[in-house]
């Protein structure tokens, strides 16, 4: 009975193995698959990128970071742009399969949209599948619950992004590089905490704050 019992464990957890290879295997498919576009979410004129259509999306789940710091007599929360941190998720078959991670890191490679000189990081999105990578800055944002594409109020807000720059992977990997744009949608929290940074003495604290969110990512349509 013992054996039995272990050998039923083992075939379980190869099941399990092969499952989530399955899921990985379609997630990567259907990243790399460039002509299949998709239909994203009517959104306001200022924040939609004309020209382009959405080719990928990712449901996030990750932390915005915020730093107490000095404002007038007192202090209050302030975007910490060293702590954009959020997982990148595909339902594949019922399965959340990561795809991307999305973190700050130095612009290696970029392009003609990006500042000079270059800050010391980027917002980056970077593909769990073939490792290839965009850097991004906010062309405008929208404020949440003002519009169906962003509808909760009291969240962070929801921002059109242009790519300043893109690198493949190190096996050659270019499921992300040709992204032009991504638009942060839908989102849910995030927004700086209620309290906890109104006095000098409070100057220095730091906060994660949980959020979601849609990530679409566009190519140009030329």
């Amino acid at each position: 009975m013992t054996y039995q019992a272990g050998q039923q464990t083992k075939t379980t957890t190869r099941g399990k193995r092969l499952f989530a290879a399955l899921a990985f295997g379609c997630a990567l498919t259907a990243t790399q698959a460039s002509a299949q576009y998709i239909t994203s979410p009517p959104t306001p004129t200022d924040i939609t990128p004309v020209g382009n259509t959405a080719f990928l999306l990712g449901r996030a789940t990750g932390t915005q970071g915020y730093v107490c710091l000095p404002k007038g007599t007192g202090a209050s929360w302030t975007v910490n742009n060293a702590r954009p941190e959020a997982t990148l998720f595909q339902s594949i078959f019922g399965v959340d399969v990561q795809i991307i991670t999305h973190f700050l890191s130095p612009n290696t490679s970029p392009n003609k949209f990006a500042p000079d000189p270059l800050p010391f990081g980027n917002a980056t999105w970077q593909s769990s599948l073939d490792t290839s990578k965009v850097w991004a800055q906010t062309v405008k944002p929208l404020t949440a619950g003002t519009h169906p594409s962003c509808p909760n109020a009291g969240s962070i807000p929801c921002l059109l992004l242009q790519v300043i720059g893109a690198e493949a992977g190190p096996a050659g990997g270019k499921s992300l590089t040709k992204t032009t744009f991504i638009q942060r949608l839908n989102t849910n929290g995030g927004s700086a905490p209620a309290e906890g940074c109104a006095e000098t003495a409070d100057v220095g604290k730091q906060s994660l704050v949980p959020y979601t969110a849609d990530y679409w990512f566009f190519r140009s349509n030329q």
